[in-house]
């Protein structure tokens, strides 16, 4: 068998970058760039801006209005699931699984406690099932909760029946998210928000996203560790290669690295925190050799960066971050500092303050003149 093509953590890093569409041309449709991406964290923590919208300004530029996200949902082109906004066809790749919750074959041993919690609250699930069926839709604030056996956590879901079982009815395909109220989630009947596609199989679709979440990150791991949210591994799917430098085997997209000596052509981008370039943090420190964490949740005289840094990508590299924060009360977006991994160039230090102007124009507030 011959050996897998090596490519240099140079080759590597642009096929990433050109997978989740920061290089130039920046794209220009919306839709696009989250079929592309093939799912939207919708994060509402605002110290600069949600998740979402920092994504695709990030991506779109100039071109991006939050509007322009309020329109997509209100049409329901965009949906959302388990907190992840997803293009609505998409929703036929969930279908399967969503049927056969709590799963197939050996069920871990917390989801079966979970799936007898929900069996328990039979008569509470009909209850708001009944209630969204009348009224919806509505928050979780307005629906009753008439569980016989509360939910019991670590302490974070303690006494929030109601939100978990509609977590968990999502799961299940009978509910979904079809809106939000301020930052609560309004629910109605899934049958009124799916669309009405055929149902994937399993098998299928399991291979259909493991396939389009390889073309959206470029390269991954065939397995990593288990995170919240998204997966970060893709199984046997696109072409396995080495990467320089690097122990292990990675799998390539195809098409992006049938292309990797093409022109790449570069920008500057200030990325969110939870962006996919950087979410996967074993990938990030192996190809970008970038040291990096979200500080949000440690104590300030912790912090290295800041609350809610943004991760600085120029061309290829990782290359520092912003510490930002949005002051919409007094119209200003704060610059704290700007932290560089090494001293940046001209045409880096350039890029970086053209893109906080932007980022100050699409937010609509002004940029204090550096002292």
């Amino acid at each position: 068998m011959d050996d897998p093509p090596q490519l240099t953590r140079e080759q590597a890093r642009r096929i990433a970058v050109r997978a989740q569409l920061l290089d130039l041309p920046r794209p220009t449709d919306l839709l696009a760039v989250v079929r592309r991406l093939t799912v939207l964290q919708h994060d509402q923590t605002a110290a600069v801006a949600p998740h979402a919208d920092l994504v695709l300004w990030s991506r779109l530029g100039a071109a991006y209005s939050h509007d322009d996200l309020e329109h997509a949902l209100a049409r329901q082109d965009l949906l959302e699931l388990d907190g992840m906004l997803r293009p609505a066809e998409d929703l036929a790749l969930f279908r399967a699984d969503m049927s056969a919750w709590p799963g197939t074959g050996e069920v871990p041993d917390w989801r079966r406690a979970t799936a007898d919690w929900v069996e328990a609250n039979t008569a509470c699930r009909l209850d708001l099932l009944e209630r969204l069926r009348g009224d919806g839709p509505l928050t979780s604030r307005q629906l009753p909760d008439s569980c016989v056996v509360p939910w019991r956590s670590s302490g974070w879901n303690d006494d929030r029946n109601v939100v978990r079982l509609l977590d968990l009815m999502e799961v299940r395909g009978e509910v979904a998210v079809v809106g939000r109220e301020g930052r609560d989630r309004l629910w109605d009947l899934a049958e009124r928000v799916h669309p009405d596609d055929a149902v994937v199989p399993a098998d299928e679709a399991d291979r259909t996203r493991r396939e389009r979440r390889l073309a959206a990150l470029g390269l991954a791991r065939e397995r990593a560790a288990q995170t919240p949210g998204e997966p970060d591994d893709v199984g046997p799917t696109g072409v396995e290669v080495r990467v320089e430098g690097v122990r292990g085997r990675w799998r390539a997209d195809a098409d992006l690295l049938a292309a990797v000596d093409r022109p790449f052509e570069g920008r500057t981008a200030l990325l969110s925190p939870l962006d996919r370039l950087v979410m996967d943090r074993k990938r990030m420190r192996e190809l970008f050799e970038f040291d990096y964490q979200l500080e949000m949740y440690k104590p300030a005289a912790q912090r290295r960066w800041g609350y809610f840094a943004l991760p600085v990508l120029h061309g290829d590299r990782l290359v520092g971050k912003v510490d930002a924060t949005s002051d919409h009360t007094a119209g200003v977006l704060h610059v704290d500092a700007v932290h560089e991994d090494e001293p940046f160039d001209e045409a880096t230090a350039q890029g970086v303050r053209e893109e906080l102007a932007s980022l100050a124009r699409f937010l609509r507030l002004q940029l204090p003149d550096p002292a």
